[in-house]
């Protein structure tokens, strides 16, 4: 494992908008956006109007790279402890806090600007709620506070598809609410396979967890729960008539993916399980929520 100075030394030869673009989570934004941007086409029968479908998913992806900015500052204490966050750039002193503050606050600034002025107040002011949420609500309090800051603060991370919907109509849908629920469910399963594999770091860094505070075992039936419980979600966008069967045919055969590596994780304590259902869990979402958008076309 590199030594600090190490870690700095490797850092300082990084481009300096590569540094900043390491701040934004640029993986996290990307699934954050592609879940807003099929919100916002889902919302129309046809091709949204240009304004909502470019300015109000690039405000959105604004929001969630300044809420990733925030979380950075707010954790750099932490992800200096631990091995798979420090070396970010605040740990490592690529940047400054009060650059990466007033980074946050540029893309914020935008990002409310554009929401507010050119696509509609609702969208703007469900995306502030959001970005507090996360930034705030979760990194400050929930995260340090509860085994549960996944599950109530998943909250946060599921709102992207609504946004996106109501940058289109200006209301919030109750099938924009059903794309919230399947992210809200699926969070957990998610957070909790990368949480088993770095139980130790956030043990080290005193983040109760649920593998740091129930154990890995209860952690693993958590999972498997929360898994069963996403499958029967899933199956409601084909129950309510929102999608058809292309979905439905879709969503089976992922549910069944993610069963048999919950099944697996739970029955089976090889290390290298839980980061194998993290990594298939990013797709799976990103699978279901193109199943989604392909079924909706297809039935235009």
């Amino acid at each position: 494992m590199a030594s600090a100075p190490q870690l700095a030394t490797r850092a300082s030869r990084r481009p300096l908008w590569r540094r900043y673009l390491e701040l934004t989570k640029p993986k996290v934004v990307a699934l954050i956006s592609f879940t807003a941007v099929v919100g916002t086409l889902l919302a129309s029968p046809g091709l949204p109007p240009l304004e909502p479908l470019l300015i109000g998913n690039l405000g959105i992806a604004l929001a969630a790279a300044c809420a990733a900015t925030i979380n950075h500052v707010l954790d750099a204490r932490i992800d200096a402890q631990m091995s798979r966050t420090r070396a970010r750039p605040l740990p490592t002193g690529q940047i400054s806090e009060r650059a990466a503050i007033s980074f946050a606050a540029l893309l914020g600034l935008a990002a409310m600007t554009l929401l507010a002025f050119l696509v509609n107040l609702l969208t703007a002011v469900l995306t502030f709620g959001s970005l507090i949420g996360y930034a705030v609500v979760y990194t400050v309090w929930l995260k340090r506070a509860t085994s549960q800051n996944i599950v109530i603060g998943g909250a946060a991370g599921a709102a992207p598809p609504v946004l996106g919907w109501t940058a289109v109509t200006g209301h919030v849908d109750p099938n924009a609410l059903l794309l919230f629920l399947i992210i809200f469910v699926w969070t957990p399963p998610h957070f909790w396979a990368l949480a088993i594999a770095r139980r130790d770091d956030y043990a080290r860094a005193g983040i109760p967890m649920l593998p740091v505070t129930h154990g890995v075992e209860f952690t693993r039936l958590q999972v498997l729960l929360y898994t069963v419980l996403l499958v029967v979600v899933t199956l409601l966008p084909y129950l309510t008539r929102m999608s058809g069967l292309v979905y439905l045919s879709a969503a089976l055969v992922l549910d069944a993916g993610f069963l048999y590596y919950a099944l697996i994780l739970k029955i089976s304590a090889r290390a290298e399980l839980p980061m194998r259902v993290f990594r298939f869990s990013v797709r799976y979402l990103m699978w279901l929520f193109a199943a989604l958008l392909i079924d909706h076309y297809l039935h235009v």
